[in-house]
């Protein structure tokens, strides 16, 4: 499995990932998938905006799994922070593809200056939230009952992994 900076020639792939995600989980609460001119839109404004944007491929070039830094609030306050996505394609879930994604985004953080990386998970995805713990994110909270989903409500689980620690120049170049 090759991890690199994702392209636009990766969008379908990332776009399938994602609405097998919609369609089948509770990863997302979209409850529609996405087209393919969304999605492009998606990645023009994270290049423009500098949120990075990975791919996990296979031996024949395949999407495998995905991972990108996003907005977290377009408040000026909230700059230094950014929220993660990480998604693997269904059949290759349990392989480590996840783990694998998570260090670049995390460099990524780092580079762009952010000082923390916010997740928000269902409380029911184990898997997220232990890959989560595995790299440093903890939990600030729980919000219950505030997605509804497959008929159900859902909780919320927030996590957050501080990067940087605050000092003037990070501020000044911010």
């Amino acid at each position: 499995m090759t991890i690199r900076p994702a392209t636009p020639a990766d969008l379908p792939g990332i776009l399938e990932i994602y609405n097998d995600a919609v369609l089948n989980t509770t990863a997302s609460y979209d409850y529609e998938p996405r087209t393919l001119e969304q999605r492009v839109a998606w990645f023009e404004d994270h290049q423009k905006h500098d949120y990075a944007v990975f791919v996990a491929v296979d031996d024949g070039g395949r999407v495998a799994g995905w991972s990108a830094l996003n907005r977290y609030h377009d408040r000026m306050g909230y700059r230094f922070t950014a929220e993660n996505s990480v998604y693997v394609a269904a059949a290759l879930r349990g392989r480590g593809i996840g783990k694998l994604l998570m260090p670049p985004l995390i460099e990524a953080a780092k580079k762009r200056g952010l000082h923390a990386i916010i997740a928000a998970i269902d409380a029911a995805n184990e898997a997220s939230l232990r890959l989560h713990a595995a790299f440093g994110f903890e939990k600030v909270g729980h919000f219950k009952q505030v997605g509804f989903k497959f008929d159900r409500w859902l909780d919320v689980v927030y996590l957050e992994k501080l990067i940087l620690a605050t000092d003037e120049t990070q501020i000044e170049h911010g």
